[in-house]
C-alpha cells in the first residue's frame, strides 16, 4: 500500500511542478482539488450550492453524518447529487496519470467501496421522491405520461360506472336461473352467446317460442328438420354439446368474465390478484384444482392446435376440448417459465370480441407487469444477488399461500360491495398504477447509468 502512495505523490508533484503546457493560461492540479480531501477531484459531484467534492468523499461524509447537506457550507441538497460529467471529463483529460493512481487507491480501500455502495443505494431509494427530479421529469415528459394516465383513468371510471349501473345485475344472469324457467327471449340470448353464427337461427327459435322446457326436449334430429333447419353439422354439434352442459348443471355454464365472476366471486377475485403478483403459482393452482373448467380452456386458447386456427369464434372452439398434445405442453411450458404474463395477454387477446375494453386493459397490464418483472431480474443480476433467488422464491411462495388461506378463511365475512370494489380496482386501475411504476423504474435506471 505504501508503494502506490509514493508513486501517487510523485505524480502529483510532477503535475504541480509542470503545469499543463498551452498557449493560454497555465492550469495546475490544485485548481481542481476537493474541499474534503484537498486532493484532485475524482468523479466530481456538484451540489445545489455549487461546491464540488469527490463522490467517495461525499459518500464518506454522508455515511458518517447521515446528513444531506454540503460538508463546507452546510446547505442542504435536494434530490440525489449526480456526477458533474463535464468537469469529470475535463479533469481526466488534463491529469490522466493522477486520476488513474487515485482510482487505484480508492478501489483498494474497502471502507470507501462500501460507503459508495450504501450511498448509491440510498440514492436509488430517494430518486422517485426527490422534488427537483420530479420537476425535471415533468419537463422532460411528465406531461405526456400524466396525459396518458388521465385518459386511462377516465376510461376506467367510465367502465366502472357502466358495470355498476348496468340494468342486468349479476343475479339476473342465466347462470343463476334454472333452465326450465327460461323464457323464449332468454333461450335466444343463450343461443346467441355461442357465437356470431348463432344469429342465423334467432328468428326460427323466436317464431317457435322455444322456452327452457321445450329446449330440454329437443334432439339432434329435430334440430336438423323444419322449423329449425340447422343444416350445418358443426353448428348442430355445438348447440347439442352446450345443451348437454346446461342439462347437467341445470343452469347456463359461465362463458365470459362477468358470468364467471357471478358464479365464482371469491375465486375470480383471488385469481385476479394472484395472477398479478404470482402468475406461475396461479397457473399451477388452476392445473391442480380447476383443470377441466378453467385450465383446459386456457391452454387451448393460448396454445391452439394448427387445425383449430380456423375462423371459428372463441366460444365455439372451447365447447369440445381434448387433452393437450405434447406440442401444446411444450409451447405452454416455455412461455410459463419465461413469459408468464404473455400467456395472460394472449388469452385476453382471443377474447377481444367478447370483452372489448376489458381485454385491452388486461393486455396492457400484462405487458407492464412483464416489464416490471424484467426490471426485478435486472436488479438481482446487477447486485450479484442470484444466490438469494431460491430464498426469495420460497418466501414468495409462503406469502402467496398465506394470503390465499387468509382470503379463504375470511371470505364469508367480506361484504359483496367491498369485493366488487377490489375486483374492479384490480381490473381497471392497476394498469394505470403499473404505468407509473414502469416510468419510475426507467428513470431510476437512467440515473444509475449516469
Amino acid at each position: 500500500m505504501e508503494e502506490p502512495q509514493k508513486s501517487y505523490v510523485n505524480t502529483m508533484d510532477l503535475e504541480r511542478d509542470e503545469p499543463l503546457k498551452s498557449t493560454g493560461p497555465q492550469i495546475s492540479v490544485s485548481e481542481f482539488s476537493c474541499h474534503c480531501c484537498y486532493d484532485i477531484l475524482v468523479n466530481p459531484t456538484t451540489l445545489n450550492c455549487g461546491h464540488s467534492f469527490c463522490r467517495h468523499c461525499l459518500a464518506l461524509w454522508w455515511a458518517s453524518s447521515k446528513k444531506t447537506e454540503c460538508p463546507e457550507c452546510r446547505e442542504k441538497w435536494e434530490g440525489f447529487p449526480k456526477v458533474n460529467i463535464l468537469l469529470r471529463d475535463a479533469i481526466e483529460k488534463l491529469f490522466p496519470d493522477a486520476i488513474r493512481l487515485r482510482f487505484e487507491d480508492i478501489q483498494q480501500n474497502n471502507d470507501i467501496v462500501q460507503s459508495l455502495a450504501a450511498f448509491q443505494k440510498y440514492g436509488n431509494d430517494q430518486i422517485p421522491l426527490a422534488p427537483n427530479t420530479g420537476r425535471a421529469n415533468q419537463q422532460r415528459g411528465g406531461g405526456f405520461f400524466s396525459g396518458v394516465l388521465t385518459a386511462l383513468t377516465g376510461v376506467a371510471v367510465v367502465l366502472l360506472v357502466y358495470h355498476w349501473s348496468s340494468k342486468e345485475s349479476e343475479h339476473d344472469l342465466l347462470v343463476h336461473k334454472a333452465v326450465a324457467k327460461w323464457t323464449a327471449e332468454e333461450v335466444v340470448l343463450w343461443l346467441e352467446q355461442l357465437g356470431p353464427w348463432a344469429s342465423l337461427y334467432r328468428e326460427r327459435f323466436l317464431s317457435e317460442r322455444v322456452n327452457g322446457r321445450l329446449l330440454l326436449t329437443l334432439t339432434e334430429e329435430e334440430f336438423s328438420k323444419t322449423p329449425y333447419t340447422i343444416e350445418n353439422s358443426s353448428h348442430r354439434r355445438a348447440i347439442l354439446m352446450e345443451l348437454e352442459r346446461v342439462k347437467a348443471l341445470g343452469v347456463k355454464p359461465p362463458q365470459n368474465l362477468w358470468e364467471y365472476k357471478a358464479v365464482n366471486p371469491g375465486r375470480s377475485l383471488f385469481l385476479l390478484y394472484a395472477l398479478k403478483s404470482s402468475p406461475r403459482l396461479s397457473l399451477l393452482y388452476l392445473y391442480l384444482f380447476d383443470y377441466t373448467d378453467t385450465f383446459l380452456p386456457f391452454i387451448h386458447t393460448i396454445c391452439p392446435l394448427q387445425e383449430d386456427s380456423s375462423g371459428e369464434d372463441i366460444v365455439t372452439k372451447l365447447l369440445d376440448l381434448k387433452e393437450p398434445t405434447w406440442k401444446q405442453w411444450r409451447e405452454f411450458l416455455v412461455k410459463y417459465s419465461f413469459l408468464p404474463y404473455q400467456l395472460i395477454a394472449e388469452f385476453a387477446w382471443d377474447w377481444l370480441e367478447v370483452h372489448y375494453w376489458t381485454s385491452r386493459f388486461l393486455i396492457i397490464n400484462a405487458m407492464l407487469l412483464s416489464v416490471l418483472e424484467l426490471f426485478s431480474f435486472w436488479r438481482i443480476w446487477s447486485r450479484s444477488e442470484l444466490k438469494t433467488v431460491p430464498q426469495r422464491m420460497w418466501s414468495h411462495f409462503w406469502k402467496v399461500s398465506t394470503q390465499g388461506l387468509f382470503v379463504a378463511m375470511f371470505w364469508p365475512l367480506i361484504p359483496q360491495f367491498v369485493c366488487n370494489c377490489l375486483f374492479y380496482w384490480a381490473l381497471y386501475f392497476n394498469p394505470i398504477i403499473n404505468i407509473d411504476l414502469v416510468v419510475k423504474e426507467l428513470r431510476r435506471l437512467e440515473t444509475q447509468v449516469l
